[in-house]
């Protein structure tokens, strides 16, 4: 351990002003993260477990050596906090502090670098002192869209999570604009919650959550109860809604690779059916997750023999077609187009496919594309008047689109053929004078696809010519 200690605050040795104003922060009370406010925060929330927090702070040595500092490369840094990201010490510091607050941080060895210590850095077994400034925190956010978002008010137990199949005992209270409207003990299916009146966000959370953990979930209206609200909580359309989830235990559902082939299938027909009964109600999300089981557990199956081959096939092929239906209906058009392409690859010549993915296509405004699926759909069955339509929709996009590109077109060389029939010429003072003349000429082009400057100077005459 280090014995030189020059390291001062406040004009006092560092160790001193720990043991005058210091708290313990550690859940343990061993000492081993010693804190000392040096700027107070915003009264209100703290981060929670799992946050995504932005800090700034500099790593010194008790020496007052400096290792590290955000600062330095003018950059912050972000982590999610209580998830064993960064150094212990940072975690249990930062879970500490409110918006806005800077303090230092005394750190023991085995809350930092440990008796190995950081080469060329950090001496074995030093104690370390980290000054933080906390600038922001917001919940984790489990999906892409932002459409959930997790904050942990209690961390649970283990490694292990629920998957999709498992069976899951929890407890609820929802809220909507501060008003408690579901407050329960429920247990339900992952994948499955629907049945229950629980909403597509809570049941997405669970494969996230361990046994005994506490969150709050901050559900935007996809993942609640979207446009047609919930009546009988007296929730309108499009609202967002809060729900804090206690999971209090769960059974895992069996993992693909515990299962063997036979048991895929028998419970494919069963998943199958379940997926229907959802998109025929218009729960295209939750009938997704269906169909996504069927493909996780057969896409890298052959079986064997004459009818194992065909069932698994046979699936497969409804598994993506019913997948890229349910993403046509919910605007994901590419992965309209990607399961499309996976059911092609099954079977070339299937009407369903070759059509949705003409749909999705045009949707996509990718006319020419979108026209040659519905040829392909005409060749493989001439009567089908929809994809015969469909056809001309796309000639008439493929036109109107023509027509607008000729418009503008024209309508920026006609600019172009006014101004190549005016030669300015100005008297130039200075350089303000060329700025002035170039802003003028952007000015005239600026709304046409490209512009073309040609620039001379004529330094004796002190002329300028476009």
């Amino acid at each position: 351990m280090t014995t030189d200690q020059d390291l001062t605050m406040d004009g006092q040795p560092a160790t001193a002003v720990f043991a005058a104003k210091g708290i313990d922060v550690t859940t343990s009370k061993d000492q081993g993260v010693i804190k000392v406010v040096k700027r107070q925060g915003l009264d209100g929330e703290r981060p929670m477990i799992g946050d995504r927090v932005t800090v700034h702070y500099t790593g010194k040595l008790l020496t007052g050596n400096k290792f590290d500092c955000s600062r330095d490369r003018k950059e912050a840094f972000c982590f999610n906090v209580g998830k064993g990201q960064v150094l212990k010490a940072w975690d249990i510091g930062v879970l500490s502090m409110q918006m806005g607050e800077v303090c230092t941080l005394l750190c023991k060895p085995e809350y930092a670098y440990g008796s190995a210590g950081n080469p060329e850095k950090i001496p074995p077994n030093s104690l370390v002192v980290f000054e933080m400034e906390l600038l922001k925190f917001e919940g984790e956010m489990l999906t892409d869209d932002s459409g959930i978002m997790r904050r942990i008010k209690v961390k649970g137990d283990g490694y292990t999570n629920p998957n999709d199949g498992s069976s899951v005992e929890v407890h609820l209270e929802g809220r909507c604009g501060g008003r408690l409207f579901d407050c329960r003990d429920v247990s339900f299916i992952v994948g499955e919650a629907e049945d229950k009146g629980v909403p597509l966000g809570v049941d997405r959370a669970m494969d996230k959550m361990q046994k005994g953990e506490c969150c709050i979930l901050y559900l935007k209206p996809k993942y609640g109860f979207g446009s047609k609200g919930k009546p009988e909580y007296k929730i309108g359309p499009d609202r967002d809604i809060i729900y804090e989830v206690t999971l209090k235990n769960f059974q895992r559902a069996k993992e693909t690779w515990e299962m063997d082939l036979t048991e895929k299938i028998d419970l494919a027909a069963g998943v199958k059916h379940k997926g229907n009964q959802y998109f025929k109600v218009g729960l295209y999300h939750q009938a997704v997750i269906q169909y996504q089981r069927i493909v996780s557990w057969l896409e890298m199956e052959c079986g064997s023999g004459i009818e194992q081959p065909k069932r698994i096939q046979s699936f497969m092929l409804t598994a993506h077609l019913n997948l890229a239906l349910c993403f046509l209906r919910i605007k994901e058009f590419s992965q309209v187009v990607d399961n499309c392409n996976k059911a092609i690859e099954l079977d070339e010549k299937n009407e369903k496919a070759l059509y949705r993915r003409g749909e999705a296509r045009l949707l996509r405004n990718e006319f020419t594309m979108a026209m040659e699926d519905f040829q392909l759909v005409l060749r493989v069955n001439p009567s089908n008047r929809a994809a015969l339509a469909q056809i001309y929709i796309c000639q008439s996009k493929i036109k109107e689109h023509h027509e607008h590109d000729k418009k503008i077109y024209a309508n920026m060389f006609q600019k172009f053929a006014e101004r190549d029939t005016k030669v300015s010429v100005l008297k130039m003072d200075g350089w303000m004078d060329v700025t002035t003349l170039f802003l003028q000429t952007f000015r005239t082009y600026q709304n046409s696809y490209f512009c073309c400057f040609y620039v001379q100077v004529f330094p004796k005459k002190n002329t300028l010519f476009i």
